[in-house]
């Protein structure tokens, strides 16, 4: 049985948990102990992911880490059924929208998490990084509806990679209160991919998840949970007036860095 590391409010882990329903694969998934944390009791995730982050697969020998390169091997280890686009240009688009998706607006909603989860900031600079992120996500959503154009789907007639690639994040936002704005396109495109079984529960997962986060803030402050701050992240909340974020975390030893090897 294949077997997942996973938490279920990482948008990345979702859209592999996904695919995993969509496909009918059976599956276990894994809370990686001391996640978090910037290290990890589990032998196994320490030493199959040097990022430390979810989500890692485990196929029999096989261990990949990195949500796009577990659900290409998904796809072709296990074709059938097979999430489109198939045509040429429409996969390249597609490869275009998920490293979008995976870079900037993953950024934006890991961005708020820091805020409203974790405390990072209050008073002005938290209203001036959420207004950031509110004009940065509405330039988005507008993206996303250009590419949605006429379509049910992101990935055409039928849903495919680029809707399960996206309405994680999408969802994530909505949580914030920053999703599309109701009535339009989007959110019908929205409404229609949390119909779907797979997507309904896994984003039941993540919003029974949110409960957990409570208290959290208070584990950061102690140095015991540091937050991933690597590429992507690191640039939203500079360029979106959090630098002092930056530099208070790294005095206070709460953030981290990918090391790689």
């Amino acid at each position: 049985m294949l077997t997942l590391y996973e938490h279920p409010l990482s948008a990345y882990a979702q859209k592999v948990k996904i695919l995993l329903l969509e496909k009918g694969l059976e599956f276990e998934a894994r809370l990686p102990a001391g996640i978090g944390s910037g290290t990890s009791a589990d032998a196994t995730f320490t030493s199959s992911n040097p990022r430390l982050e979810v989500p890692l697969l485990i196929d029999g020998e096989t261990t990949l880490f990195d949500s796009t390169v577990i659900i290409e091997y998904l796809e072709e280890r296990y074709p059938e059924p097979a999430l489109g686009p198939f045509e040429p240009a429409a996969r390249a688009r597609m490869r275009t929208l998920e490293e979008v998706i995976d870079t900037h607006y993953e950024a934006i909603t890991w961005g708020l998490a820091e805020i409203h989860y974790f405390k990072r900031a209050e008073g002005a600079l938290a209203d001036r990084l959420v207004a950031a992120a509110a004009d940065q996500l509405s330039r988005l959503h507008a993206w996303l509806q250009e590419n949605l154009g006429e379509q049910p789907w992101l990935s055409g007639d039928e849903f495919g990679r680029s809707d399960l690639s996206a309405v994680p994040f999408v969802n994530g936002a909505t949580r914030f209160d920053l999703g599309p704005e109701p009535g339009s396109p989007l959110a019908d495109w929205q409404d229609r991919a949390n119909a779907r079984p797979s997507v309904a529960e896994v984003s039941a997962q993540a919003s029974a998840a949110v409960g957990s986060m409570d208290g959290v803030a208070k584990i950061v402050e102690q140095g015991r949970f540091k937050r991933q701050y690597r590429d992507h992240r690191l640039e939203w909340m500079i360029r979106s007036g959090g630098l002092d974020i930056v530099t208070t975390g790294l005095d206070k030893d709460n953030i981290r860095f990918t090391r790689f090897p």
